[in-house]
């Protein structure tokens, strides 16, 4: 299950949104040689990666920003940028560009002390802006509950793309966090769940005087929980199932590492 795309686009062009995503990229891309060398990767890493034991020795705090805009991997920085991409347009057209920009910093540091916290003496480097973009996904749940999201749902063959409400979208993410949390032990390699967890928790946090500034409920009231533009409109709802095709060829197995 994969959200691609909400409902409501930004009222004008969410230029910091665009500047974060266009700064993780060019330093995946510009980092891409390291993993050639592990011991060049684990030097760039020790300096500029988040390791909850160097904060506890009273050093690598540099790593709490730095560490935001490090990925691990294709898939890593794929799934971060489309998640920034359809959550952070609203939000800063909402807050502004410079106090979008702060509010994700904000939300970033927050959700790396969150993570110390967790596993103060873990030694595993910790990359990503997963942290930062799940304090985005919690102001969008405060200030916009209602926009409808779609979800690309895959099951086997099956692909289906379902419009739900915000609200419930990123409140079965903020779950499947939660669980992924309390089952893993916080100093493993994988996944930061409390990363995640932190940084959700502190962008509600850190939206709800602008909540408060713009109604609370009333607010909700009067929007109906969605950004103040036209929804989109999208021809189509669905991808329609694929036929498996017959074979023609004998095609050599193989095995990916």
């Amino acid at each position: 299950m994969f959200p691609i795309r909400d409902h409501n686009p930004s009222g004008r062009v969410p230029f910091v949104t665009y500047a974060l995503m266009l700064t993780n990229i060019a330093v995946f891309i510009g980092t891409w040689d390291l993993g050639q060398s592990p011991r060049a990767l684990y030097a760039f890493y020790a300096e500029f990666a988040l390791i909850p034991a160097f904060l506890m020795e009273g050093y690598g705090w540099q790593g709490l920003v730095t560490s935001m805009f490090l990925h691990g991997g294709l898939l890593h920085i794929a799934g971060n940028m489309l998640f920034l991409f359809i959550f952070g347009d609203n939000l800063e057209d909402e807050m502004g560009h410079l106090g979008f920009a702060l509010f994700y910093l904000a939300c970033g540091i927050g959700a790396g002390l969150i993570h110390v916290i967790s596993a103060p003496y873990s030694t595993v480097p910790t990359v990503g802006a997963s942290g930062a973009i799940a304090g985005v996904m919690g102001g969008y749940l405060l200030l916009f509950p209602g926009a409808r999201v779609d979800i690309l749902l895959i099951l086997i063959v099956i692909f289906r793309i379902i419009p739900v409400p915000a609200w419930l979208m990123l409140a079965i993410w903020f779950g499947m966090q939660l669980l992924g949390g309390w089952s893993t032990a916080p100093d493993e390699g994988g996944v930061a769940y409390w990363a995640h967890i932190g940084g959700f928790v502190a962008g509600l946090i850190l939206t709800v005087p602008g909540w408060l500034k713009r109604g609370g409920p009333a607010f909700w009231n009067r929007t109906r929980g969605q950004p103040p533009h036209p929804v989109a409109r999208y021809d189509r709802s669905h991808i329609p199932r694929i036929r498996r095709a017959r074979r023609t060829t004998q095609v050599p197995r193989i095995r990916r590492r």
